[in-house]
């Protein structure tokens, strides 16, 4: 996501672990797994190599990211549910 080769201070790597921590806090329980803490960290580093450093412009952008590759059963119409 960009991130490749990008050094972070130990206080921006404080800021964005707590914004991981408050972005997964924010899922239902169900939802926070360890891929989709991957994903959301994944979305916070890429935001902060590009220089963003604001907690709730990481937060957003991370779970705006999430929500719009996550797929939830509710989102699959009748016909194509297994169950």
């Amino acid at each position: 996501m960009g991130a490749i080769g990008a050094v972070f201070q130990p206080e921006l790597i404080k800021l964005m672990k707590a914004v991981l921590d408050d972005a997964a806090a924010m899922l239902p329980e169900a939802k926070r797994t360890s891929t989709v803490k991957a994903e959301i960290a994944s979305h916070i580093l890429a935001c902060a190599a590009k220089g963003e450093r604001n907690p709730t412009t990481l937060k957003i952008a991370a779970l705006s990211a999430v929500v719009e590759c996550t797929h939830y059963s509710h989102d699959i119409s009748p016909e194509r549910r297994a169950v």
